[in-house]
């Protein structure tokens, strides 16, 4: 049977929200960057900027750290693993607080302990006392803390510039991170083959200092706390109950989780084709990373386009179809300038079903399990990644990493074709 996306009336960008016609005359460039005229969303935008950056450069030079520390694509993988477990294992009780409590006041206290982390990093890293063991903790201690902040910051977005403008600010949002995903990986490279990886970690702490006193000087409104319906484990249950009743959520969930275990981890092997196969070094990883968020940056930026939700569950399916051939493709490049066109492809279609799956779940989902049904966005963005992180490290071991690719590519192919059959 084919199934079809259904948007609620209560938060149907599709069908009831359209572009008012003044901010359609401003043209394209108005309309990309609607969201923006929130003052409370320039702040967070601002930050972010900052804080993502520092925080790319930060997790490449941590790769590159463990690649150097160890040699061991296994250890790439379990490193990756140990920070984005505790998301799959803990999110849920972080969307639980965030249709709780002051979404606002945890993104505030997320963001303070992710710069404490950072900056023991750099302290470690600088004082050369740093051991493999110590990466491991404080990946999982970030990874624990990113648990409770992606469903709030997720959930806060519609608090900063309303239902009208979600779809706008999802995308910049979106763009924003890729943005950083792109001139971070490049700093990096730059500062680990001058300096070294802890100041790579250093500057990231310091980072942290913009995205804190954007949200500090943000006007937010008095949180209403929903009536206490039950215990905490029941609404986390109740809200599991929701995604598995509501078949076009659970279609979206399915094929993003698809993209998540064989698609994303492709970036743990990184730092081995840059080095074994391209033989470039940490100059030549920092740039494969860059070219992935510019390819991703351009995504969202198309995608801040448009205006409606029509059609995105088309482009779901098509984007995951050209990540597949773009990621096959790269697997067994042997040319830095080809190698870099293919993840620039790879990270734009990435990143238009990404984008597209957050803004369609958005638009469906009531406000009242916005924190639930986000949390486990999160996880199965996130969460589940570090297996297939795990997955992709032990089979670089034995079969390669060109053919641990092309496995994960076949996979991500399927899945398009799947959700293609069921879209009408």
């Amino acid at each position: 049977m084919r199934r079809e996306l259904q948007l609620s009336d209560e938060n149907n960008p599709a069908k009831g929200v359209t572009i008012p016609s003044e901010q359609m005359a401003q043209g394209v460039a108005a309309t990309t960057v609607r969201a923006l005229r929130h003052r409370n969303f320039q702040l967070f935008f601002g930050g972010q900027i900052i804080s993502l950056t520092g925080t790319w450069m930060d997790s490449v030079a941590q790769a590159w750290l463990v690649y150097r520390l160890t040699g061991s694509s296994v250890l790439l993988g379990l490193v990756a693993f140990a920070n984005q477990i505790p998301v799959f294992l803990i999110s849920p009780i972080g969307g639980h607080l965030a249709d709780r409590f002051n979404r606002h006041r945890i993104i505030i206290a997320t963001q303070a302990l992710s710069m404490v982390l950072a900056l023991t990093l750099a302290g470690l890293t600088l004082s050369g006392r740093i051991r493999i063991w110590e990466l491991f903790v404080l990946a999982a201690l970030l990874g624990i803390v990113n648990a409770f902040d992606l469903p709030a910051r997720q959930s806060f977005l519609v608090q900063m510039v309303g239902r009208e403008d979600l779809m706008n600010a999802i995308a910049l949002n979106s763009s924003m991170f890729n943005g950083a995903r792109m001139v971070g990986p490049a700093i990096a490279g730059l500062l680990m083959a001058k300096i070294g990886e802890g100041w790579c970690f250093f500057a990231n702490g310091i980072s942290y200092i913009a995205v804190i006193a954007g949200l500090l000087a943000m006007q937010v409104g008095p949180f209403e706390r929903r009536p206490r319906t039950g215990s905490a484990w029941g609404n986390i249950a109740d809200g599991f109950r929701y995604i598995a009743g509501t078949g076009s959520i659970r279609s979206l969930l399915l094929v993003l989780g698809v993209l998540s275990i064989a698609g994303l981890p492709c970036t743990v092997l990184m730092p081995i084709f840059a080095d074994q196969i391209l033989h470039g070094g940490p100059r030549a990883f920092g740039i494969l990373m860059g070219c992935l968020g510019m390819g991703a940056m351009c995504g969202a930026l198309l995608l801040a386009t448009r205006t409606r939700t029509a059609g995105l569950e088309r482009w779901v399916w098509m984007s995951s179809g050209v990540f597949a051939a773009m990621l096959a493709a790269f697997a067994y490049s042997r040319s830095l300038p080809l190698s870099c066109v293919l993840l620039l492809g790879a990270g734009f279609a990435m990143m238009v079903q990404v984008a597209s799956t957050n803004t369609l779940i958005q638009a469906m989902v009531p406000d009242h399990y916005r924190g639930r049904v986000m949390s486990v966005y999160s996880m199965v963005l996130i969460g589940i990644s570090p297996i297939g992180a795990l997955a992709m490290g032990f089979a670089a071991e034995h079969v390669g990493a060109p053919l641990t690719l092309v496995g994960g590519a076949v996979f991500c192919l399927g899945s398009a074709v799947w959700f293609a059959a069921g879209v009408r």
